[in-house]
Order: C-alpha cells, then structure tokens, then sequence
C-alpha cells in the first residue's frame, strides 16, 4: 500500500528478458535505499513492483507479460516517479493507493499557468464513473485532487491542477501533451461500486 506521495526518481537503465516479462534496472541516484530489502514493493510511476536486487544506487525487478501490457512508462530511459510502501506510521498525506494500475490514460493538455500547470487527462469512458470533482485519483503514482470531468460518448476526461512543488519533485517535469500516463482509480470508488452490485 501506498499514499501516492513520490519521495524518488530513478531512471530506467536496462531490460532483460525474463520469460515473456522483463527484469528492469532503475538508477536511482541518491535516492536512499538502506531501509529497501529484496522482496519490498517499491511503486515505480504507480506500478508497484517487487525488489529483486539491489546494488549501490540501483534497484532491479521483475516485469510480468500482464504488467507491461497495462502499464506505461516503463522504457528503458523513462524518468520514474518512486515511493516506498507507506507504514502504519507514516502520514496518510495523499489517498490509499495500491500500486495496482487500472488503465493508461492519453494526456490531452499539459499547460503552464501562471505558477501552476493544468493537467487533462483522457481515460476509456468505463472508467469515467470512478471519477469525481474533489475526488482522488493517482496519475503515475502521484496522488491528486480531480478538479473537473467530463464525460462524452467513448471517453471521459479529467483536469487536475498541478502545483510548483508537484511538477519539480515528480516525472511531470518531463511530461508533455500526447505523452501515456499510469491512471490507478480510488480504492474507495471500487468497493463503493463492488457493494452496489450485491444490493
């Protein structure tokens, strides 16, 4: 479990095959990874995968076939956002997120005003109704705040205001419109939806 609250950023160095999945290598710099053991989950851009091996300023894991059809950002040089998996006595500063990705979305609008950047996202319509204003969502494994949706026939879309703090500590700063995204939807949202469907 994680809170969406990226601490890390590493860069993705190499990809060995393993099986029809991918053992990848992370640089993460001066990331610090004493408190990392094989075996922890580390979210990389909301993914979370198992630490496999680690070696001075690198982390390696395994990638399944499922994982690589689903998430994105993931190539070898993509910037990725890291967290560790939160504790009980951590501060709940973002939402309950599970490092499970539901969809990659298609970035419509990336635009700096004035001191803050507006983030539009486009998902698959069926995704639309885990989405409300003031609502949560994770956006490669950063947690934000749903600022305004809109549903159309096939899709539906979604704004979020990015601030200074967000885009320089997190793989925004190299996000650009066109760009895929890792969507994960609120945990809360799918329970709520799982206990109306046994009513």
């Amino acid at each position: 479990m994680f809170t969406g609250i990226i601490t890390g950023l590493g860069r993705v160095t190499e990809h060995l095959p393993l099986g029809n999945g991918q053992r990848i290598t992370v640089a993460c710099g001066d990331w610090p990874l004493e408190d990392i053991s094989i075996g922890d989950s580390i979210a990389h851009s909301g993914c979370c995968l198992t630490i496999v091996e680690k070696a001075p300023g690198l982390l390696r894991s395994d990638v399944s076939a499922h994982s690589l059809s689903v998430v994105t950002g993931l190539s070898v040089g993509a910037l990725v956002n890291l967290e560790k998996s939160a504790t009980l006595a951590d501060k709940l500063g973002g939402h309950l997120v599970t490092g499970h990705v539901d969809a990659a979305g298609l970035v419509t609008r990336w635009e700096n005003i004035e001191e803050s950047w507006l983030l539009e996202v486009e998902v698959p319509a069926a995704f639309g109704k885990y989405l409300a204003k003031k609502g949560s969502v994770t956006v490669n494994g950063v947690s934000l705040t749903v600022n305004d949706v809109s549903d159309q026939s096939d899709v539906t879309r979604f704004q979020i205001n990015v601030i200074p703090h967000t885009f320089q500590v997190t793989n925004f700063c190299e996000l650009k419109t066109g760009d895929r995204v890792n969507i994960e939807i609120d945990t809360i949202a799918r329970y709520v939806e799982r206990m109306l469907q046994r009513v």
